[in-house]
Order: structure tokens, then sequence, then C-alpha cells
């Protein structure tokens, strides 16, 4: 390159350094014009915003403090206030403490007084009292020498009533707390009466309603059984019971309610025993044969009853439940005989009373057929048998007197007849499987018992140990300690003994006033 060209190169550098550097000076000038414009602007504006501050905290201040002074002022006024009340209040209070003072003194002037009366008073009670000892002294001295009582025996006496009332007072109460008792001793029972049949109740079935059949060997069992079981089958669907073949050794076991069913199926297995021959065809044949025999019996039995009794025209329905009473029991005895019993009683108590035997002996042969009724009725046997009777074409009274021979009130004489004499039939000694001599030793303890108490003349037993009369001394024994001493005698009598079912303690307090005219 050309020495020339690079002089100029120079030169265009430089010449263009210089106008940059005029330019960018110009530009700085102009710059900082701009930012002095712009700072005399702010500095003038924040002046103006000082300036309005000042005048805005100072405004605040003067209002801040107005607020301040109204404030205290207030403060001030509420002082002056409340130091108002306090001295009213105070001098309130003085006024009454005053008054306090004022009534104190007035009463301690009064209880001087009351005290110099009480002291005259209590002279005037120390006479008083002198006077009416010495009066008491007298009176009582005029009162023992007009009784004939010393001071000992007049307290004797009075201890002695005092007694007598605290008996009455407490032989009332033990009555009603007795009566309290019985109405939940009733609610009680039957609890425990449901318990004791639901315990008893297998015992009762297993001795009331099994009949035994003695068989010559135990080989004898699996004939009755039959093949596939078809013997035992028919038996049991034939008769109507229950056919138990167990380990039972030679025996077979009949059960049913039904007394004359078991009657049946007893006596036709004896005979298929004894025959030997048992397939269903026979034993349909024997059960047949056995059950017109049983219903001959049955039939027998209760025309045999009406005829030895001379009961007459009785509905053939009704001979037949008569029958059945002989193959029935309650409590021990045999129902057939205790309604010819009872029967008897009755026609024998009619005839006493005026009333006519007949109706006593139809009404007591007849009052115990509900017991053999079987299942289409229901109720009370009593019930059940009026209402038999009266189906069957039976009198009215009647049937009245076999309905209420368990009640407590019979509404006609006839009724009370056939209760009282089933009653007798039913406590006669061994009715109830009760041997004589426990009987006669029941009785006489029940009336040793009731003499060992003092102010007991006599005692009986009567109704068979069902109750026991007990005759007492009226001038030693009142009304109300009567009734102490039954209750004292039944406690003893039930601590002591061991009866069936219950005993009545009856006291008997009378006075008899006798004079003979000349």
């Amino acid at each position: 390159m050309a020495a020339s060209d690079v002089i100029l190169a120079l030169l265009a550098l430089v010449a263009g350094a210089a106008a940059g550097a005029f330019a960018y000076g110009l530009r700085t000038r102009l710059l900082l014009g701009s930012l002095k414009e712009q700072g005399d602007r702010i500095r003038s504006e924040a002046e103006r915003e000082r300036e309005r501050l000042l005048k805005d905290a100072e405004l605040s201040a003067k209002e801040t403090l107005l607020e301040t002074e109204r404030e205290a002022e207030r403060r001030v006024k509420k002082q002056r206030e409340n130091l108002v009340a306090s001295e009213k209040r105070l001098r309130q209070r003085e006024t009454n403490v005053e008054r306090k003072n004022e009534l104190l003194e007035r009463r301690e002037r009064d209880l001087k007084k009351h005290e110099a009366g009480v002291d005259l008073l209590k002279d005037d009670a120390q006479k008083l009292l002198a006077d009416a000892k010495e009066r008491l002294q007298q009176a009582t001295s005029e009162l023992e020498r007009v009784a004939g009582l010393s001071k000992n025996e007049a307290r004797e006496r009075l201890q002695q009533a005092m007694e007598d009332e605290a008996r009455k007072v407490a032989a009332v109460t033990i009555a009603r707390v007795e009566e309290d008792s019985r109405r939940e001793a009733d609610l009680r029972a039957k609890n425990i009466l449901a318990t004791a049949i639901l315990r008893l109740a297998g015992d009762f079935v297993s001795e009331k309603t099994v009949s035994v059949v003695e068989l010559p060997s135990d080989d004898m069992k699996g004939r009755i059984i039959g093949r596939e079981g078809r013997n035992i089958r028919a038996l049991e669907a034939a008769t109507g019971v229950d056919v138990i073949i167990d380990d039972t050794p030679e025996a077979v076991i009949l059960s049913g309610f039904n007394p004359v069913r078991r009657e049946v199926a007893k006596k036709a297995l004896e005979r298929l025993v004894a025959d030997g021959r048992i397939h269903p065809a026979r034993i349909e044949e024997v059960v047949a044969k056995v059950s017109e025999e049983m219903d001959a019996a049955i039939q027998r039995a209760g025309e045999q009853a009406t005829f030895d009794l001379g009961v007459h025209g009785v509905h053939p329905e009704l001979v037949k439940l008569i029958g059945k009473l002989k193959y029935r029991t309650a409590g021990g005895y045999n129902l057939w005989n205790h309604s010819i019993e009872t029967a008897t009683i009755a026609g024998m108590l009619a005839a006493e009373l005026g009333v006519n035997p007949g109706l006593a002996k139809r009404a007591g042969l007849l009052h115990d057929i509900g017991k053999v009724v079987d299942h289409e009725s229901e109720g009370h046997h009593a019930v059940v048998g009026a209402e038999q009777a009266r189906r069957f074409g039976e009198k009215p009274n009647i049937v009245e007197a076999i309905r209420l021979h368990h009640a407590d009130e019979a509404t006609s004489l006839l009724a009370v007849i056939v209760q009282a004499a089933n009653r007798l039939s039913n406590a006669r000694p061994g009715a109830r499987k009760d041997s004589l001599d426990t009987y006669v030793k029941r009785l006489e303890d029940l009336e040793r018992i009731s003499l060992s108490f003092k102010g007991v003349q006599k005692a009986y037993a009567i109704q068979s140990g069902r109750e026991v009369r007990v005759l007492v001394d009226y001038q030693s024994v009142n009304d109300d300690q009567a009734l102490t001493l039954s209750q004292d005698i039944a406690r003893r009598i039930q601590d002591e003994l061991t009866y069936p079912g219950e005993v009545r303690v009856t006291v008997l307090r009378e006075a008899r006033a006798t004079e003979v005219a000349r």
C-alpha cells in the first residue's frame, strides 16, 4: 500500500474519532441538562410535600391535645361525682350506726327490766312448785287411801295398761303387715309353684302315666317290635299309647296320659304275648276286642254305681263317665270309690237336713265327672262336669251343685251338702294314704301345742286336723290378745309339725253369765 493511502486512512480515522467525541460530549451535556431539570423539579415537589406534612402533623397534634384535655376533664368530673357519692354513703352509714347504737341501748334497758321480771317470776314459780309438791303429796296420799293402792301398785297397773295398749297396737300392725305379706306371698307362691311343677313334672309323669307289661323272656321284645318295627307301630296306632322297649329286663313300658287307653294296650299286649301270634292284623283284632270289653266294663262299673246308690234315670253317656272314674286316681285315692262315698255321705246329710236324699246322692255321684272328660273341654273340672251334666239333661239344681262343689260360697243347700260330703270323703283318715296312727298323733300334737299357751282352757282339732278350735278365758285374754294368740299358735304349729295342706287356728273368746231362778 502507498504511504499516501496510509496517511489518508489515519486522517480519516482521526476525523471519525473527533466527530464521535464531539457527538458524545453533546449528548452528555444534553443529558446533564435534563437531569438537572428533573432534580430541580423533584426538589421543589419534595419541599412542597414536606411543608404539607408539617402542616398535617401540626393539625393532628392540636386535635390530639384537644381530645386529651377533654378526656382529662371527663375523668376529673367522674372522680368528683364518685367522691360526692362516697361522702353521701359515709354520712348514711354514720346515721345507721347512730340508730343501731340507740336501738342497742334501748334493748339493753329492756333486757335489764326483763331480767328483773324473770327473777320475780322465778321466785313465784319456786313458791308455786313447792306448793304443788305439797298438794301432790297430799293428793297421792288421799288417792292411795281412797283407791286402796300403794304408789308401786298404781305404777304396776299403769304399766300393765300401757303394755296392753302396746299389744293392741302391735296386733293391729301385725294384721296389716300380714295382709300385705299375704298379697306379696301369693305372687311369690305362684312363681314357686310353677318352679316346683317344672321340677317334679317328670317324676309325676313317670309315676302316673306309665304301665309295665311283664314278658316271659327278653326274646319276646324282638317279636313285639317285628320286622322293621311294623308290629310296634301297629300296636301304637291301634291303642294310641307309646310302647317303650328299653334295657329293662323282661318288661315293656306303656306310656300315655289316658288311663283307659293305657289299660287297653296293657291287656291287649298281655294277650298277644300269651298267644304268641304277633303281627299287625292280629294286633288290630286283639285291640278291638279288648276295647269292646273295656267299654263294657266301664259301662258295668257306671251301672253298678248307680244301682248300688239307687240313682236311676241317668243318661248313658253320664253312666259311661261314671264308669271311667274307676280308672282314674287323684291324691292317692280312686275317683270311682270317692264318688260313691261322696254320694253316700251326701245322702245321709240330706236326710238329716230334710233335703231329698236322691238328689244329694245324684249330685255327689256326678260331682267329679269333669275329671274324666277328655280334651274336648277346657276349664276347671267342676265347670266341665257341670256342663256335661247340663248337656245330658240333668236338672239345674244338680248342675249347680256340681259346679259349686269347690266354691267358697254355695248358693243352695244341695250345693252345700255336696261340698261338705266331698270334703268329708277327702279328709277322712286313710283317704290319702295317711295311716291312722300318724293321723291320731297329728291331732294330739295340735291340741297339745294349743293347750301349752297361757289363757287357753280347751283345744279341739277338727276337720281331720285341718283346723284347731281354741277356747280361751275371756278375763285373761282380750280381743286383741286373741289375735296375737292365734298367730303364736299357728307359728309354733308350723315350726314343730309336718302336715299336708294348711291348718287353720281359730281362737274363741266369750263371756257367759249364769244365774239360777228360784
